[in-house]
């Protein structure tokens, strides 16, 4: 059978970092009151002039380059992102002119926070239905642009930043062996809108808006629903929790991160943390996981990783992928 096997991945942070103790100046808050409840010690901050598709850009350079495939090889792309450039055209046609991609067809997704897995799962069954030879999935955000700095219960835990995966066609055996991605599940319940959202749009309020939360009810469910969705994964493709190498979930918050591991009784060293750096970067969160793991040789093939976020919406799912 098809798998979508993954090529190569890549990241991009913007330079500009900003710690607690530049936030403490913005907000009535430290650095000891952010790490104690978010596990976050700084973020990234895109520059002026400095667009989600530039931060794309660059991720999707950085994911070819590791993959060894040429832009122009590339037939399917899809960005993940809940801060695009303009209302239209999507952000995904900016980063297909920006790489050099010539064929095939790029368009956004928008599930916030689950963005990328959403876009993964998309493009799986592009790939599996023969659609699609080669996609590019990015993840892209730039969250500084939608938060409200006067707002210490959000503006502290967001950041900017992109990453990116290149997954290609291969004929596998059709075992749980294979290579590539092994199941997805993606879930969403609109009641849950009000918890967590942005108080704009084009239809509503004319403008951008900024974000909005209920930071002890979206924890309340986060760990909850991931950890369902994480147990509906492994049953689907017939694996236990205990046989996963890596966990790479969505970096929201260390504590959610902590009680997932405990719900589902798995070791805190399985699960990848990279927050404390770069804070919550929405859909680009997973990929730049990944790319930390990639690069800190926690990715060898053959390795069962599980990747799964939840964002607003509510919106959540998970995908299996053997490396």
């Amino acid at each position: 059978m098809i798998r979508s096997v993954v090529r190569g991945v890549g990241a991009y942070l913007p330079e500009r970092i900003m710690t607690n103790a530049e936030m403490s100046k913005l907000v009535d808050t430290n650095d000891e009151w952010i790490q104690e409840r978010t596990g976050i010690k700084a973020r990234h901050i895109a520059a002026e002039g400095e667009f989600t598709s530039d931060l794309g850009i660059r991720a999707a350079k950085s994911a070819l380059i590791r993959a060894g495939i040429d832009p122009v090889d590339i037939d399917l792309l899809i960005c993940a992102t809940a801060t695009p450039d303009r209302t239209f055209p999507s952000t995904a046609v900016r980063i297909q002119h920006g790489i050099g991609m010539t064929k095939g067809a790029a368009f956004d997704v928008q599930a916030v926070c689950s963005g990328f897995v959403y876009a993964m799962a998309t493009a799986d069954n592009f790939i599996r239905t023969g659609q699609s030879k080669r996609a590019l999935v990015v993840g892209a955000e730039t969250f500084s642009r939608i938060l409200d700095w006067t707002d210490r219960g959000t503006c502290v835990l967001f950041g900017d930043g992109a990453g990116a995966i290149v997954l290609e066609a291969q004929n596998q055996p059709g075992t749980n062996d294979d290579r590539g991605v092994l199941a997805t599940k993606l879930r969403s319940d609109g009641r849950f809108e009000d918890l967590l959202y942005v108080d704009g749009g084009p239809s509503t309020t004319q403008s951008t808006g900024h974000l909005r939360m209920n930071g002890r009810e979206v924890f309340r469910h986060a760990v909850q629903k991931i950890s369902g969705v994480i147990e509906e994964t492994l049953l689907a493709s017939g694996f236990s929790a205990e046989q996963v190498d890596l966990f790479v979930p969505h970096q929201a918050n260390s504590r959610i991160l902590d009680g997932i591991a405990k719900k589902l009784g798995v070791s805190p060293e399985k699960i990848i943390k990279t927050l404390d750096r770069h804070g919550n970067t929405s859909a680009a969160s997973i990929p730049l996981a990944l790319n930390q793991a990639y690069e800190a040789d926690r990715l060898e093939e053959g390795n069962l990783v599980l990747l799964e976020a939840m964002g607003g919406g509510f919106t959540w799912g998970a995908v299996l992928v053997r490396w």
